[in-house]
């Protein structure tokens, strides 16, 4: 009687378990391991079919000259996008847990960036860039500055779609560091008045220590999302000019919907998954030396 209870519970757990499991295996597992066969095939047509090549993708890629252009692209966006985002959303978090007169509508003006769709936020951030007649060529002109195309100059496309990206995140980190902000006691803000401490002192010494697994979880975020940027690329610059504001995912989209080849696109995203796995282990085992959990 007890054996067949306990095989009914673990009939029923694994019943349960199913759905979740078919959805994993056949949208996460299963692309992840056919992304993989498909990088060691050629590109494959109506008269030449795809054959086995071993690690030539990768040769090839290792020679493509844009796919370093790329790859150094998407390193200055990321070290130009994840400070930043996490140094606003810190400042912002802190400025809204404070009792301020209209801090809920303060909270929803930092929030509303991240819940725009993507699209909407590149058409936003196009009126501003449009040489000459955008907002900030028009405000330049009331100080007698000349216009400029600031998408359309390869020293100032990348930096304005950083620009672009932090305003969007920022907002969305907020809300974590927010949540972890309301968790710590005021008594030690008290405490730390009590001695003497400074803002900055109790900021570096005391609030930012505890704030670091939200720091790490945020952080590995971060990271992601500087490599996942497509739509903004779509409707703003599509890589140029000159590739100079092509980053990696658009590539791998730009190599398999523009081009159609679709093994190299392949390639692509093994390298991509590879350098995200690393970072993601890299950040969690260098930052969990320096979090406190309770």
């Amino acid at each position: 009687m007890t054996v067949s209870r306990d095989l009914m519970r673990h009939v029923h757990g694994w019943l349960l378990l199913t759905p979740a499991a078919i959805l994993l295996i056949a949208f996460t597992h299963y692309p992840m391991v056919a992304t993989l066969i498909d990088s060691f095939y050629s590109k494959g047509s109506a008269i030449r079919p795809s054959r086995f090549v071993g690690l030539g993708n990768y040769d090839s890629m290792m020679a493509d000259p844009i796919f370093w252009k790329v790859l150094v692209n998407n390193m200055w966006f990321a070290l130009g996008t994840i400070p930043v985002s996490i140094a606003l959303a810190i400042s912002m978090a802190m400025l809204v847990n404070q009792t301020l007169p209209g801090r809920s509508f303060l909270r929803m003006a930092y929030f509303t960036p991240t819940i725009l769709p993507m699209i909407a936020v590149a058409n936003i951030w196009l009126f501003f860039y449009s040489p000459y007649i955008g907002l900030i060529d028009q405000i330049a002109g009331w100080f007698g500055l000349p216009g400029h195309n600031w998408l359309g100059d390869p020293d100032t496309v990348l930096p304005a779609i950083i620009v672009m990206t932090i305003w969007k995140e920022a907002g969305f980190f907020m809300i974590f560091y927010l949540a972890a902000l309301q968790h710590i006691p005021p008594e030690l803000r008290e405490a730390a008045r009590l001695e003497g401490a400074t803002r900055w002192y109790f900021f570096r010494r005391v609030l930012f220590p505890l704030l670091m697994p939200t720091t790490l979880f945020v952080l590995i975020n971060a990271v992601l999302n500087s490599f996942k940027l497509v739509d903004h690329l779509f409707v703003l610059t599509k890589g140029g000019p000159d590739n100079a504001s092509n980053l990696l995912l658009y590539y791998i989209f730009e190599s398999a919907f523009s081009y159609f080849d679709t093994n190299y696109a392949a390639t692509l995203t093994v390298v991509l998954l590879a350098l995200l796995a690393v970072m993601a282990l890299a950040q969690f085992f260098v930052l969990d030396r320096r979090i406190h959990y309770r």
